[in-house]
């Protein structure tokens, strides 16, 4: 687990249950659907039933296990949830709260070995905790305290850095807790000498770790020179980082312990099943193929040279013989590019190849992109003007850090990981995908999630007609991957976006080769949540380690096709607008819709409005849409209404001239606060400013404001800032309904460290400058919300303009803060003239209160 996001990852401890839009999560509904019996085989059959029910949670880096009739996801931020159907899941977990935590029971006390080292109010961690991406798992084996045998297994990891990180195990016999503490066995992040990280009393010196005692009792010989770089930090860079422990037992019973994250990749330990002790090596070496063995950490399987890659997996698969390493590519946030990767091996110490060959273990400082075989990345199967469903379609960002739970009885195996989604920001939930095995013993996963299909024969007939079509790639990076159309002919032909050829061999295996290269899967019959239909799709890999879904749509004509896309065509409340439009100029199966304006002095035929100034009476004008397929042409109008800008009024001004009194008498004084919005203690002083004085935040402080300072969907802000130290996710101006639905003006985003307005609710939404404001300079920031059209200013110069911004404040007890929230680092630096608005500002305002103090 990269450690460059915990503050997102955290914030997930308030979303425990989280029902998002069918368009991207693809909800079920309780409704039924055409019958016809799934068995019937028949070609041309509407394989309907009934539509699946899912319930969603929140469980980061999941690990499945089950027990009974219960399925158990375990993750990190100490969440859990169960589930009898693997489709609709229950939290049970209480994150951390302590005492009383639900998993380990008194937090502090129990996990107290691995805290002394990381993850307990230190570093990253300051003011909290960072228990990260358990594996729990049941061990027949294990002798307990009284001397009984078997026992439920978690592997946790604490951290406080990138690096800096150790590996503990607890046991229970209660698979839902509490876990009682055994032992810390893996740290890394040690130095050489005494050394410090910032907000950390840790001595990071090697001697405070594990090692020491180890030497002591024979295991080791001394410590390793090669652990640390010629200044004695850390060599990251060739050793792993002590996170994201998996357990897995070989064909021989032998219990192995796999881990790592970016760093010096991925190593193994071999676990001794009755004590749950890690089987150091001793000694230094090197494998039959030249992988690196470690006298402490083990044997090197994946990765190095700090590239990414965490999360691993090891399932063993007795029908194909072999070992197959899941490992996660990218970084975790929604831009990073998370996607899953896989290799295998015919030993459980390695070596992992893909299909090609390629070693799992990069041979030095390269792009690791051609290595592995790329299951899922982001994705979208995008819905257009005139498919069916609503919304944009469905697809996942980042998804990753898996588990696999593999079905001894029906032989199914299920794809376990957690994902974020296209235009939610940063919130994420856990995700089933069936797998299957192609004709070469590779799994390859379904397009949808899992909604109870099974692996059932289809007839040829039915593979026949159009498709919604995802090429993979192998990239890391935020691009998505949008669905194009194909088509799969009679005559064994693939025509449309992309061509070539495709078979049908045994009972559902698929073979389709387009532009040049062959991959192998399956068709399967899966719910799509955005047609709210059973549709037949298939699934396949490449020798290149690339994979492409298909999902089928209805065969229609252009004709039916046309007017789909005019009776969904749409451009929302026509008669108050007040944004630019966007008009879409391409429908489903590439219809062509080009667009006139009656006036474009009111909005142009690109849906650019002109508004009129305050005071103004409205205009109005028409655009007139033209959708064409083929030799079918229909035309659609709209009436535009062009609202003028309303007068803002100031309802709220703090210019902290030696002092928090707000100057238009409506509102109280501020109070100050420690570095959390709610609790206190903490210093504000003041210094020469932007306009006389100005507030001084010195780091570990922050202003209360009044409740209910906005209580409207029509609002503006505007302050001037000089910030003294820019660290991530920092917040300025800060206002909650409760704590999962606020918004925040953050110098230093997560949108590629952007200076932004971020919100936090059912749906994220992230508003960004597109750059990012300077140290030890003033800036003014501002941003108007208008009924859901954000605008967000820098210095009097628009740099974002955005629809559907959440409505947030809807009562009168709202919370407001600066440089304060529930969560960050707090703000460091100087503030001056905060001045609130009930109403939209217009630009030329906005750049006036930029002007006036330059």
């Amino acid at each position: 687990m990269r450690k460059n996001f915990v503050r997102k990852s955290t914030f997930v401890l308030f979303i425990l249950v989280v029902m998002i839009p069918s368009i991207v999560l693809g909800l079920g509904t309780e409704k039924q659907v055409n019958q016809a019996s799934e068995n019937s085989n028949k070609p041309n059959t509407d394989y309907q039933g009934e539509a699946p029910v899912f319930k969603n949670v929140s469980v980061h880096d999941p690990s499945i296990i089950k027990d009974g009739d219960t399925y158990y996801v375990f993750g990190s931020h100490i969440e859990a949830a169960k589930s009898k159907d693997l489709k609709s899941w229950t939290s049970f977990a209480n994150g951390y709260t302590t005492p009383g935590n639900v998993i380990y029971g008194d937090l502090s006390k129990n996990l107290a070995g691995s805290f002394a080292w990381a993850g307990e109010n230190d570093s990253d961690s300051k003011g909290g905790y960072a228990v990260w991406a358990p594996d729990v798992f049941w061990n027949k084996d294990y002798v307990n305290e009284d001397g009984t045998k078997g026992a439920y297994m978690t592997y946790y990891s604490a951290s406080s850095t990138y690096i800096r990180s150790a590996i503990g195990y607890a046991v229970s016999k209660n698979i839902e807790g509490p876990y009682k503490d055994v032992d810390t066995i893996v740290y890394s992040g040690f130095t050489k000498n005494e050394e410090y990280d910032a907000n950390s009393k840790v001595n990071k010196k090697w001697t405070n770790t594990n090692i020491n005692k180890l030497i002591e009792n024979g295991t080791l010989t001394g410590p390793r020179s090669d652990w640390f770089n010629s200044n004695g930090s850390y060599a990251n860079s060739n050793f792993p980082n002590a996170i994201d422990a998996n357990l897995f037992y070989d064909e021989d019973g032998k219990l192995w312990m796999t881990y790592g994250s970016w760093s010096g990749g991925i190593f193994m330990l071999e676990i001794d099943k009755t004590t749950g002790q890690a089987i150091y090596p001793g000694e230094d070496g090197a494998t039959d193929d030249g992988r690196l063995v470690d006298r402490y950490f083990g044997t090197k399987i994946a990765g190095g040279y700090g590239k990414s890659g965490e999360g691993p997996y090891i399932v063993y698969d007795k029908n194909t013989g072999y070992y197959y390493l899941y490992v996660t590519y990218g970084w975790l946030g929604a831009d990073g590019g998370y996607n899953m990767r896989l290799f295998r091996s015919t030993s459980p110490d390695g070596p992992y190849v893909d299909a090609e060959g390629k070693n799992a273990v990069l041979p030095g400082n390269v792009d690791h992109s051609p290595y592995g075989m790329k299951l899922m990345g982001n994705f979208l199967f995008e819905r257009k003007v005139g498919d069916p469903g609503t919304g944009i379609g469905y697809g996942y960002l980042s998804p990753g850090h898996n588990s696999v739970y593999y079905d001894s009885e029906t032989g199914q195996q299920f794809l376990v990981f957690h994902t974020r989604f296209p235009e939610t920001g940063e919130m994420h939930e856990l995700r089933i995908h069936q797998m299957f095995m192609n004709k070469d013993g590779w799994p390859v996963v379904a397009p949808y999630r899992y909604a109870g299909e099974t692996n059932d024969k289809v007839n040829r007939q039915d593979l026949i007609g159009e498709y919604k079509f995802i090429n993979q790639g192998k990239d890391t990076s935020a691009n998505i991957h949008k669905s194009v159309f194909i088509r799969l002919n009679k005559d064994n032909t693939v025509t449309g976006d992309v061509e070539g050829t495709w078979k049908k061999t045994s009972h559902n295996q698929a073979e389709i080769t387009v532009d040049g290269d062959t991959y192998d899967g399956v068709f399967v019959r899966q719910w799509d949540p955005t047609s709210e239909r059973y549709v037949m799709t298939f699934t396949a890999v490449s020798k290149e380690g690339v994979s492409i879904w298909g999902s089928k749509v209805l065969n229609k004509t252009d004709v039916e096709i046309v007017e789909d896309v005019l009776k969904d065509l749409s451009l929302g409340d026509t008669e108050n607008v007040i944004s630019n439009l966007t008009l879409p100029t391409e429908g489903t199966r590439h219809t062509e819709i080009s667009w006139e304006t009656s006036d474009s002095s009111v909005v142009t035929e690109s849906g650019v409005i002109n508004r009129p100034e305050v005071n103004s009476k409205s205009v109005t004008a028409s655009l007139t849409a033209t959708i064409t397929k083929g030799d079918i042409t229909k035309t659609k109008s709209f009436e535009i209404t062009v609202l003028p800008y309303k007068e803002a009024g100031l309802v709220a001004q703090y210019s902290f001239e030696d002092g928090l009194n707000e100057l238009t008498g409506n509102f109280e004084t501020g109070t100050v606060t420690g570095n959390r919005i709610d609790n206190q203690g903490g210093t504000i002083t003041y210094a020469n400013g932007k306009t006389g004085k100005a507030a001084v935040f010195n780091g570990e402080s922050g202003i209360r404001l009044p409740n209910g300072l906005i209580s409207s969907n029509t609002y503006s802000v505007s302050l001037w800032l000089k910030p003294e130290q820019l660290t991530m996710y920092t917040t300025t101006f800060f206002g909650a309904k409760d704590s999962n639905n606020w918004l925040s003006l953050v110098p230093n985003g997560p949108a590629n460290g952007s200076t932004m307005v971020w919100s936090g609710s059912s749906t994220w939404y992230d508003a960004a400058a597109g750059m990012k404001i300077n140290n030890d300079e003033w800036s003014h920031l501002a941003f108007t919300v208008d009924n859901g059209t954000i605008n967000v200013y820098v210095n009097g110069v628009q740099k974002f303009t955005g629809t559907n911004f959440p409505n947030i404040f809807t009562s009168t007890d709202s919370s407001f803060g600066l440089g304060v929230n529930y969560w960050d680092t707090p703000f460091k630096g100087l503030m001056d003239e905060l001045r609130i608005y009930e109403g939209a500002l217009t630009p030329s305002q906005v750049s006036n209160l930029a002007e006036a103090n330059k």
